[in-house]
């Protein structure tokens, strides 16, 4: 029996017999149902398959954050599922604001701004590792300059007060027995690029800067004041930050992210010309040169295995206690999940992918 009264059978023939008008509806209505479940089924299939999105923040044109574009070049992201943008946040205190403000949920970005943060009460804030540890910063200035004291009363240009130019500018300022406060005045420009387009202009006297944008002004005829690879100032100069609430709720995408960039810093560190390639591309340096000088200069203090290291952040803490007295409670261990690093490790994948053999 046909559910549904209209289509009730009976035994009497001339109502089976009327009930034919209905036929065509049933004719009609089956394939266009079946075509419908069919369309739901693909788009329902298509939105399970989907990849998972991840945007994430560099707060500086540097080498280290150049590792997700390796891994894109290398289709990292693709193999790994994930749909990822990757957008550009100048200054560690400002991308520090837009990972809390949920804009992003990983941050490669200086230590300073994350530390000052979850000093403050921000802590959601984690470090799940780091690109480097070491300050690879330098102060350029005219060739008349010859040391930091020539720049008494004078200006020097970083990105942001309380950004890794301005961090790196202060300890370099008080190991030469300066004064920050009294002896320097710090002009904000904004950016690395700005930072460079200052000292050019002669809107500052002197620019704090990273390897390549060094370089660049080294080409114009600026020198260095205070070569900061020299200085070995430990801090989490490059590091991945995220939020714990990120972790908790998406931990596998971060997982498959963390993957990637570990793939993408083997490259970095074994494939000089493939790194050249990408650096050229999204640094957009046409001085062969000044490429392979920066790349020299942070190749040899980068983590290969994206470590971040107690004393690159407890560094950042002391200097954090001279303005806030509650740092004093803070421990490095507080700020680090290891999560995603120990799995690689245990897992054996850090040992697989750094093996001779791949």
């Amino acid at each position: 029996m046909v559910q549904g009264s209209r289509f009730k059978v009976i035994r009497k023939p001339k109502t089976i017999l009327s009930s034919r008008r209905f036929v065509p509806q049933l004719q009609f209505r089956i394939p266009f149902l079946s075509a419908l479940i069919l369309v739901l089924s693909t788009i329902f299939a298509s939105y399970s398959a989907a990849a998972d999105k991840l945007v994430a923040l560099y707060s500086s044109h540097a080498v280290p954050y150049s590792t997700p574009w390796i891994a894109e070049e290398l289709g990292l992201f693709k193999r790994y599922d994930l749909d990822f943008d990757f957008v550009y946040i100048p200054s560690s205190s400002t991308a520090t604001a837009a990972i809390l403000g949920g804009n992003v949920e990983v941050g490669l970005l200086g230590g300073v701004g994350v530390v000052n943060a979850f000093v403050s009460g921000a802590s959601d804030l984690v470090f799940i590792g780091s690109f480097k540890n070491i300050m690879t910063q330098s102060i350029l200035a005219k060739p008349e300059v010859n040391k930091l004291q020539d720049l008494k009363g004078k200006k020097i240009g970083v990105t942001r007060i309380g950004s890794n130019t301005h961090y790196f500018s202060v300890q370099a300022l008080r190991r030469a027995g300066m004064s920050p406060e009294k002896d320097i005045t710090f002009i904000q420009t904004g950016g690395d690029m700005e930072t460079l387009g200052a000292l050019f202009t002669g809107v500052v006297d002197a620019a704090s800067l990273l390897p390549p944008t060094d370089g660049r002004a080294i080409a114009r005829g600026f020198r260095y004041v205070v070569y900061g690879p020299d200085l070995a100032i430990p801090y989490a100069a490059s590091t991945i930050t995220t939020r714990r609430s990120v972790v908790a709720k998406r931990g596998q995408v971060i997982a498959k992210f963390m993957r990637a960039m570990a793939e993408a810093s083997r490259v970095m560190h074994r494939d000089k010309e493939f790194a050249y390639k990408v650096l050229q591309k999204k640094l957009r340096i046409a001085d062969r040169s000044v490429l392979e000088t920066g790349y020299a200069t942070e190749i040899k203090v980068m983590e290969p295995r994206l470590e971040i290291k107690p004393q690159a952040i407890q560094t950042i803490i002391e200097e954090a206690q001279k303005t806030n007295p509650r740092a004093a409670d803070i421990k490095p261990q507080d700020l680090v999940d290891r999560r995603y690093l120990a799995e690689m490790e245990t897992s054996g994948f850090f040992n697989q992918i750094w093996s001779d053999k791949r």
